[in-house]
């Protein structure tokens, strides 16, 4: 639920970010604006996790109202930034990839600039928005010490994006430790590992098969 709340997030952000970027902005914009997204995606995860403890957790318990902010929803929008360079990066090179004859030719039959970037642009290069999509979803999936810091790490299944809850890299994290080796516990552990390891390996294999079927 974290992972899709976040890809809710950054899908349509990212997108807009990439298309602004690519096909709006002019160049002292984006010449200010790409460093900011570098910068973005060197953060450490750790970091993430603070910014969200200290400023994001304590905005939501105000402006909601609850006991503690730590829930889905924070954990949500803390791996929303961590995603959201890779998002911007891969859809803006796709965007730029798509042949500049199409953007010329839709305008020379009488279509807007946005018409040509609705209709012809971005159906152009759904196949490398799909894969960052895809990418980004394997990256939040893995991802451990941001989340451990936001959600909350309560053993249940949340009702709402305003109930806290546990992800499985944080079961990994935080039970692993105190675990005896060898038993049945220790192995659910690293069930849950290979099960991770499984899903993002897949994800990363279906991203780099659809950005080379793009090219």
């Amino acid at each position: 639920s974290v992972t899709f709340l976040a890809l809710l997030i950054a899908v349509p952000l990212g997108l807009f970010c990439a298309i602004f970027l690519s096909e709006i902005a002019p160049g002292w914009a984006e010449s200010l604006l790409r460093p900011v997204i570098e910068l973005l995606a060197g953060i450490p995860s750790i970091v993430y996790g603070m910014f969200g403890l200290i400023i994001i957790v304590r905005v939501i318990k105000v402006s909601i109202g609850l006991p503690t902010g730590e829930s889905v929803l924070a954990g949500g929008i803390v791996l929303a930034l961590m995603i959201l360079p890779i998002i911007i990066s891969i859809s803006e090179d796709s965007i730029k990839a798509v042949p500049r004859a199409y953007k010329e030719g839709s305008l020379a039959l009488g279509a807007t600039h946005w018409q040509t970037i609705r209709n012809v642009i971005i159906p152009s290069a759904s196949s490398g928005i799909l894969a960052s999509v895809i990418l980004s979803m394997g990256r939040a999936i893995g991802e451990t010490m941001a989340v451990v810091l936001v959600l909350g790490n309560v053993e249940m299944i949340p009702r709402s994006i305003f109930n806290p809850a546990e992800a499985l890299t944080s079961v990994i994290l935080l039970e692993m430790g105190e675990t005896p080796v060898g038993g049945t516990h220790y192995q659910a552990l690293f069930a849950i590992g290979i099960l991770l390891f499984v899903i993002v390996m897949l994800l990363n294999t279906a991203s780099i098969f659809i950005r080379r079927r793009m090219r």
